[in-house]
């Protein structure tokens, strides 16, 4: 029997509901009378607010984020937000029709903050309720909730930044909030637009990408949706996925039902012993109603863990809440849109706190990311030089059906085989009159039910079936003015189970590898991928060794010089590479060379020989589009306005959507004097993208308010030689502006009138620009080098210019040249403290120089002694150079209020108070504020709380204060919210337990010291560094519980792996992780990592013997990793509980 169950159409869209203090909506104006409703209205959001970013640029170099380079110049990064929350008022479009609301918010990356299904009143998207950030961003803030829209990388760098936004209304009622920013970072212009229909339960989202420069760039799209979980909230994949793997597809397990190891986590024990009482949860606890295996089910997945679906031929994903009977469903066409990831912080401890750093009272939630041109992260595809890739993404929110067999963009499908019958869930997302809902046995029709599906009803009928049918077929067929059409079809036998997706290797150093095939492709991955710590220039250099023409080693070496700034090298290679590929055919395959010598010529204003490469480049279709758009841009240069429409319009024939060629077009056609032309393409491209900083110039002469977008037009214009547009583009920079932008305008502005022969203005601007504001000053763009060359030339008394100069070339890895103009900086201006603090970094990194490193900080300490940031750098290079901790105590106490103004200074100092033997006072620094999480920071904070209490309880131990000491080595275990940290579930704390058991056994309480003691022994491995380790310097302490539960050859066992695993560490050759998420100890100086590991090898080492008792070499070796590094903490404290012992 067929039921159509409505929904509540009256769901509480603005009352309490999921979550306390409920962000309200604002009802529609009343002059919105169209089915889809879009307007702008502010709301107000309990908000803790972000500070502001700091004012020194950060290289960093072999920074990992999210499994590729974390590279964050030239943003300006923030490293605080305020711990008190105000009530702030949030610019924000909201958007609704007959059964789905949204609200957009434009100050935080134009993501979806409220996604509501209006029948039932459901968030089918997590509603944030709070504005809460976290310090995981790629330049600091990020929030969770809602629908984040990530690229060109993960955690897009714009995340927490403003983008433009207009409302788009269609002729067929039909309206999109459109959504655009200019990546900060590559400069490529990205636009979504948010858009409902009239009568259509779904949301769309319209996607252009476009890489607006003359340069391949690389990119991924992940939407990022996130949807609030408990134990009743599962995701789904389509019926083919049978394995995830993980970040660089570095492991694979099976889902849904792992059978393995997998984060750490031993799922195949759970499957067949239940799960550990240490990783039960405390909250959103199993009901016992699915597998404690089923890595589809929130409440299952104690630990942060990333899984992303690989060669599934299905088009949906999504999750449902089975406690409100509503979910929410992605569609998108997986040939273009593979991507399928879950994330979750975790149900455990350590999840938990991460939640309450994210929300106030929201609860925790997973991210059901939808990937598109990607299906891994990282996983980076190719845009080549004013590509645009224009797609699709569809949700809807689900109701009543459970977990969909199958979806797609109109219907959603449940199926459930019961004795003797059928029974199909459906719903639709748009009303389907005439429609038929068929099911088939081996392709005839056994039974079917007929009528209207309407969006505001899921359908639940039944057919009979004999048991033992197989070819079990369901069809949703709608008959309409074109014929009988086939909306859904759900065949489960053609289902073919997806297979494993391959384990992702490191790849051979360079030397090791075969062939030069081989040896490009491996530099081409590194390079494509972003990799934080491996160069593809190894590679290919190797390619050369071997065969000094290879074609595209060399031509793979000219772009990576070219990218560099370094156009004469970059020439080079291009020449060596087309010599090669022109050796017995003038007339190459591909003609990328070509095009890359003419932008390297280009650079060097070397233009004629440029015009010949580019047009060379134009016999390859791949690269007609680039090619004769520059060669229009050169033509406009000359002014041969005809050639120039010839070209672009060659150019447009190739890639019509690119919006720089077709502004260009407009300009030519208005120099011909064909203005209605004119008007008429420029009306259309306006109507493409009405976001286009270009096109509202030529139509309006509206230049963007952004400092930065501004230069992006002016060195547009400055290509085609529109030298009065760039001027009057230029002239709108606000010296005031606190973006970083004003000063390179200055310049700019300056490079423009020398060009018009206005030198006298020149004069003047050039003067300006010395003058001007340099905080956020960060230029990175190739233009900027000529531009700041020029200023460093104009005017010799200018120290701001070498310095911006420097800047760029340090981030483009010309480091020698960057130490130069910094030096120059710096004896033109010594007060100035960011080129000193630049300096050390450079002498420390780069030429390994120790002496001038610290001398560098120490002027700019003496230049900015007000500048927290750079007194925590300054303390980090002293510890890694050596200095004892009483000195660097010292620096700090004599700076308490700078260092209480951050928090890596505060955990630095409670260290600081360790080391020295002075826990009290590392606790009272601990519990005077409130922490946040930061990257590089994680489980710092817990460590030296853990440390000082268990020096705290060791030292009333060794006063005979055995119910102190008991107490305090208790509070190790019991992490105050305020540290805003908590335990990882595979982070050995076996010491704690050890200790108690000393404790208890020191109370007379042997009961409670052997359960202790036990806990303690059953550790094995360790979670550190953001990795599971096998042996790490806690397994010590369960061999010593082992010990004092009388299990000395258990012990033995464990000590003696110890001891091997020493001896293999310190003779193995070191290398960073290939694989690594993060490196935290990598963020600001480089490591010698030969050092790091002899280090961490003597301690291991140290340990074993003492606990072999062999005491006398293992103290020569605890004495000797002193030596090494008085600051290591470890050492220290086991020296300190050796000599308690003894007392």
């Amino acid at each position: 029997m067929a039921q159509q169950k409505a929904c509540n159409v009256d769901g509480d869209i603005t009352g309490e509901g999921q979550g306390s203090a409920r962000l309200q909506l604002p009802d529609a104006p009343l002059t919105e009378k169209n089915a889809v409703k879009a307007w702008e209205e502010p709301v107000m959001i309990r908000s803790y607010m972000p500070a502001a970013p700091d004012l020194n640029p950060l290289f960093l170099e072999k920074r990992v984020y999210q499994g590729s380079s974390g590279r964050v110049y030239p943003l300006p990064v923030i490293d605080r937000v305020n711990t008190e929350p105000q009530l702030r008022e949030w610019k924000a479009v909201h958007i609704e029709n007959e059964f789905i609301r949204l609200m957009v918010m434009p100050e935080i990356g134009g993501r979806i903050h409220v996604g509501l299904d209006k029948l039932n009143g459901y968030d089918f998207f997590y509603r944030q309720n709070v504005i809460k950030p976290a310090l995981v961003g790629l330049a600091g803030p990020w929030i969770s909730g809602g629908v984040e829209f990530n690229w060109p990388q993960h955690h897009r760098p714009a995340t927490f930044m403003p983008v433009e936004v207009t409302i788009e209304r269609d002729p067929d009622g039909a309206v999109t909030i459109w959504c655009s920013d200019h990546d900060p970072m590559a400069r490529m212009k990205g636009m979504h637009g948010v858009c409902l229909r009239p009568g259509k339960a779904y949301l769309e989202l319209r996607v252009r990408l476009y890489n607006r420069t003359q340069d391949t760039q690389t990119f991924l799209w992940w939407a990022n949706v996130a949807t609030r979980v408990h134990e009743k909230y599962q995701s789904f994949f389509p019926k083919d996925v049978r394995f995830v793997a993980d970040h660089a597809k570095r492991a694979v397990t099976e889902f849904p039902l792992s059978e393995g190891c997998y984060y750490g986590i031993d799922y195949k024990q759970r499957s067949v012993k239940g799960v550990p009482e240490d990783e039960k949860p405390a909250n959103f606890v199993p009901d016992g109603s699915y597998p404690p295996n089923d890595l589809s089910w929130y409440s299952n997945i104690p630990v942060p863990t990333s899984y992303m679906v690989a060669n599934s031929k299905g088009d949906f994903a999504g999750g449902y809440d089975h406690a409100a009977e509503a979910g929410m469903v992605h569609v998108a066409n997986h040939h273009i849109a593979p991507g399928k990831k879950q994330w979750t912080w975790g149900n455990h401890e350590f999840g938990y706190a991460w939640d309450r750093s994210l929300t106030d009272s929201d609860g925790p939630y997973i991210e059901l990311m939808a990937g598109v041109y990607t299906d891994n992260q990282p996983d980076f595809s190719f845009l080549a030089p004013g590509e645009t890739k224009v797609f699709s993404q569809y949700w809807y929110p689900l109701r009543e059906i459970g977990l969909p067999d199958l979806a797609n963009r109109d219907a959603a499908v449940r199926v459930e085989r019961e004795r003797g019958k059928v029974v199909v869930h459906l719903m639709v997302t748009r009303e389907l009159p005439k429609a038929t809902v068929s099911l088939r046995i081996s392709g005839k029709e056994s039974s079917s039910w007929s009528g209207t599906l309407n969006p505001a009803f899921a359908l639940h009928t039944e057919f009979s079936v004999a048991d033992d049918e197989q070819e079990l077929e369901l069809l949703l067929i709608v008959n309409d003015k074109t014929g009988e059409n086939v909306v859904l079809r759900y065949a489960p036998s053609e289902i073919i189970a997806a297979p494993s997706p391959d384990v992702a290797e490191e790849p051979p150093l360079p030397e090791e590898i075969q062939s030069s095939d081989e040896l490009y492709l491996t530099g081409l991955h590194l390079e494509q991928y972003r990799h934080a710590t491996m160069s593809p220039e190894g590679y290919w250099r190797e390619a050369i060794r071997r065969d000094s023409g290879d074609s595209r080693s060399n031509h793979a070496l000219g772009r990576w010089h070219l990218r560099c700034g370094e156009f004469t090298t970059a020439e080079r290679y291009f020449r060596t590479a087309i010599t090669r590929l022109t050796a017995r055919n003038p007339n190459p395959y591909d003609g990328e060379p070509y095009y890359n010598l003419g932008l390297a010529l280009t650079y060097q204003g070397r233009i004629s020989e440029a015009y010949e490469a580019f047009y060379k480049s134009t016999w390859n279709a791949a690269w007609r589009g680039p090619g004769y758009h520059r060669l229009a841009e050169i033509d406009s240069s000359r002014r041969l306005w005809a050639q120039a429409l010839d070209h672009i319009e060659r150019s447009l024939l190739a890639d019509g959507d690119n919006l720089n060629a077709r502004n260009l077009k407009v300009v030519v056609l208005r120099r011909l004097g064909r203005q209605p032309e004119a008007e008429a393409f420029l009306k259309l491209t306006c109507e493409l993208d009405p976001l286009d900083n270009w096109s509202r110039y030529l139509a309006t002469g509206s230049v963007p308010l952004d400092g930065h977008q501004q230069l992006d037009l002016g060195f547009d214009m400055l290509r085609c030689n529109l030298l009065e547009d760039a001027l009057a583009v230029f002239s709108v920079g606000s010296t005031k502006a606190k973006d970083g932008s004003s000063a390179i305008l200055l310049y700019a502005l300056a490079r423009t009138f020398a060009l018009l022969g206005l030198n006298e203005d020149s004069a003047v601007t050039y003067q300006l620009a010395a003058t001007a504001d340099a905080a956020y000053v960060f230029p990175s763009r190739l233009e900027e080098i000529a531009l700041l060359e020029a200023a460093v030339t104009r005017n010799s008394k200018d120290a701001r210019a070498p310095y911006y100069l420097g800047n760029l070339l340090y981030d483009k890895k010309r480091h020698e040249d960057a130490i130069r103009y910094w030096e120059r900086a710096s004896e033109l201006d010594p007060t100035f403290p960011t080129v000193w603090r630049n300096l050390g970094f450079a002498y420390y990194n780069v030429r390994k120089d120790e002496k001038n490193a610290r001398a560098a900080f120490a002027q700019a300490r003496l230049f900015a002694p007000a500048d927290a940031r750079i007194l925590y750098e300054q303390d980090q290079l002293l510890k890694r150079t050596g200095e004892s901790p009483g000195h660097r105590l010292a620096a700090l106490e004599a700076v308490l209020e700078l260092v209480a103004s951050r928090d890596d200074l505060s955990v630095e100092l409670a260290s600081l108070y360790n080391q020295v033997g002075r826990p009290e006072d590392a606790l009272k620094v601990l519990l005077s504020r409130k922490f946040q999480p930061w990257e590089g920071g994680e489980g710092l904070v817990l460590t030296q709380y853990v440390r000082a209490n268990l020096l705290l309880g060791q030292k009333a131990l060794a006063e005979r204060e055995t119910s102190t000491a008991i107490r305090r080595f208790e509070a190790a275990r019991d992490i105050p919210p305020s540290l805003s940290e908590a335990k990882h579930l595979l982070m050995n704390l076996s010491m704690i337990d050890y200790w108690l058991g000393v404790a208890h056994t020191a109370n007379l309480d042997e009961t409670t010291a052997k359960l202790h003691w036990e806990r303690a022994a059953s550790h094995r491995g360790d979670f550190q560094q953001m990795q599971v380790h096998s042996i790490s310097d806690t397994t010590y302490w369960s061999a010593q519980a082992l010990v004092s539960l009388g299990r000395h050859e258990e012990a033995r066992k464990i000590l003696k792996g110890i001891y091997d695993y020493s001896v293999d560490l310190e003779h193995k050759v070191p290398k960073i992780d290939y694989f690594a998420t993060s490196l935290p100890t990598m963020l600001l100086f480089e490591e010698d990592l030969l050092r790091r590991q002899e280090i961490s090898a003597k301690f291991l080492r140290a340990q074993a013997l003492l606990g072999l008792e062999q005491t006398e070499q293992g103290l020569i070796l605890l004495n000797e990793v002193r030596r090494l590094d008085e600051n290591h903490a470890g050492a220290a404290d086991l020296l300190a509980a050796l000599e308690t012992a003894v007392n």
